[in-house]
């Protein structure tokens, strides 16, 4: 098995911030690669409530066109091809099928979410183990050591700081700069700025 890093999201679209994130935790960790898990866009725009998603097919062609000329990089559709939206739990034991031994990336804005919102979390924890990277500030350390159910996790759950140059660029952000028809140079990877334009919300 390969040593891999399983980062679930929408990527809606993917940013450098998705990218270089990816690759830093890699790097910081001594994984091979970070496979790219895009989730279906019916489940983000009713699950998530976002207003708008960009297709599964365009999506999905914009990780693939990033991962291209990025080695470490891998992109699967497992969760697009499935008729209902798979929990964490279940695509992360089907990379482990396929010959991967993925850990989960996730950010720290989803550790209050564990204990409520998800499923399968110790199994998650305790096969897979959870590499959490801070946003917005968090302070990880301290939600671990005062949160009784994330205080019994933390033997299976590794912290990493995010670097600061990477905090302020979000999916978000870009789709309101491509809906007022202003650049997304310098926020998404380069091969993927022709995919951007769509109808967007406010376009």
């Amino acid at each position: 098995m390969s040593g891999a890093l399983a980062f679930f999201g929408a990527f809606n679209p993917p940013t450098v911030a998705h990218l270089e994130l990816a690759r830093f935790a890699l790097e910081q960790t001594g994984r091979e690669r970070a496979i790219f898990v895009p989730s279906k866009s019916v489940y983000i725009r009713g699950e998530q409530g976002k207003d708008f998603a960009y297709p599964d097919a365009r999506r999905l062609e914009m990780l693939r066109a990033a991962a291209a000329s990025r080695p470490w990089m891998a992109v699967t559709d497992w969760e697009m091809r499935q008729k209902a939206q798979p929990r964490t739990y279940e695509t992360l034991c089907h990379l482990r099928s396929l010959g991967d031994a993925p850990a989960l990336l996730m950010g720290s804005d989803k550790l209050p979410e564990l204990e409520h919102g998800w499923r399968h979390v110790d199994e998650i924890a305790q096969e897979f183990g959870i590499l959490c990277m801070t946003r917005g500030g968090d302070d990880c350390a301290r939600m671990l050591a005062e949160d009784p159910y994330l205080r019994a996790l933390s033997p299976w759950i590794t912290l990493l700081e995010t670097p600061a140059a990477l905090r302020g660029i979000s999916s978000t952000q870009v789709r309101r700069r491509v809906a007022a028809g202003e650049p997304a140079e310098g926020l998404v990877p380069e091969e993927i700025l022709p995919l951007l334009p769509i109808d967007l919300p406010g376009a």
